[in-house]
């Protein structure tokens, strides 16, 4: 059987795109799957062997030592194919490719340029952190055997840059997130946002936006104390329902209670052009999506009539689209019917699940 070892030293060892939907669907290929992660303990899951990394105490830790102990823990392994999913384990990749393995660079981000918004960087320093990633993606990517991309934004930048490269989308897994026993009369008057909460991704524009309606907002997801305290400023938070972070069966029942889901995402140059989990999630769970008007995001969404797109800084107009899909049950049902059926036909992990292991059986698998 041949043996893969799945390395992020960044993600939790249950992340959905890495655990659930790729791992998962190695398993069920046929392979002997290891995945090395910050966790508490070796453990089998669903025949997938997780193996723990320390938690780090800051960023630096993580992006040295964790990096060194993943390393050390890979080759211990001893597997056929390594799979790694973080920029900062580049490195790891290429000592490994130096051993004669065969080695994948998964790409889930645009990360040179989602590191122009990152908070936590000095802005003066933010350009030059962007420019040394892409420089040490663009230096390696051609090294590995392959580079999975989340996004055809992404695939197409490693094209150029002359890689092995392959476009796997991060899309839903069908039915995971529908619940067939609930019936649209039994929907609460309250809207959704599952996911990180974070300025940038709209959290106060979608806590002002609830003030301006009569209904609900619940959020999961995990939050910054200093943010919470913020928004917990605002006229809006009295119609706020924080639930923290929920595992899946939480996701579904929240999906499942609200009439919409939110991607209010800020124009950020990682977002612009990104196809967000979220914005699936919500049309395979059959509810509307109300999201930010970047042109990618309407090609979808009005493409396939199934939701709403605002100006993500408009809060009145966010307000304005909460209040049509909850007093307008019936096209509500029909634009979730519609975001539901354009997962099934077109963007699901079914689809994505064949070109991933297509590219394990023809391209990695055989020296």
């Amino acid at each position: 059987m041949i043996k893969v070892c799945i390395l992020s030293s960044v993600h939790p060892p249950f992340d959905i795109r890495i655990f659930h939907k790729e791992a998962k669907s190695l398993k069920k290929a046929g392979y002997d799957v290891t995945l090395i992660a910050q966790h508490d303990k070796n453990e089998i899951v669903d025949g997938i062997r997780i193996v723990p990394l320390t938690k780090p105490r800051n960023r630096f830790v993580r992006m040295t030592m964790t990096s060194f102990q993943a390393y050390r823990k890979a080759l211990k392994t001893d597997a056929d194919i390594y799979h790694f999913h973080d920029p900062e384990l580049i490195p790891v990749g290429l000592l490994l490719k130096r051993l004669g393995k065969r080695v994948i660079y998964d790409v889930h981000e645009d990360v040179p340029r989602q590191n122009l918004s990152k908070t936590y960087i000095p802005p003066v320093l933010r350009r030059p952190v962007s420019s040394a990633i892409e420089l040490l993606e663009g230096l390696s990517a051609k090294h590995f055997d392959c580079v999975i991309a989340a996004t055809p934004i992404i695939n197409n930048r490693f094209v150029k840059l002359g890689a092995c490269t392959i476009n796997v989308n991060n899309y839903p897994i069908v039915s995971e997130l529908f619940d067939n026993r609930k019936q649209w009369k039994e929907k609460e008057k309250a809207v959704c946002y599952v996911g990180v909460i974070t300025r940038i991704r709209g959290a106060f524009e979608m806590v002002d936006a609830i003030g301006k309606t009569d209904y609900e907002l619940v959020l999961a997801g995990e939050i910054n104390a200093d943010i919470e305290m913020q928004l917990k400023q605002l006229q809006g938070w009295k119609q706020v329902k924080a639930l923290g972070l929920i595992d899946r069966e939480g996701v579904k029942a929240t999906m499942s209670r609200c009439a919409a889901g939110m991607v209010i995402f800020h124009p950020a140059p990682n977002h612009i052009d990104a196809q967000p989990n979220k914005m699936f999630e919500y049309m395979s769970a059959g509810i509307p999506v109300i999201a930010s008007n970047f042109p990618l995001w309407r090609e979808i969404i009005e493409g396939n009539e199934c939701g709403i797109c605002v100006d993500p800084f408009n809060t009145s107009e966010i307000a304005d689209a909460i209040t049509y899909i909850i007093k307008h049950p019936i096209e509500a049902h029909a634009m979730g019917c519609r975001g539901q059926k354009a997962v099934e036909e077109k963007y699901n992990w079914s689809i994505e699940e064949e070109k991933l292991t297509r590219l394990y059986q023809n391209n990695v698998s055989t020296p």
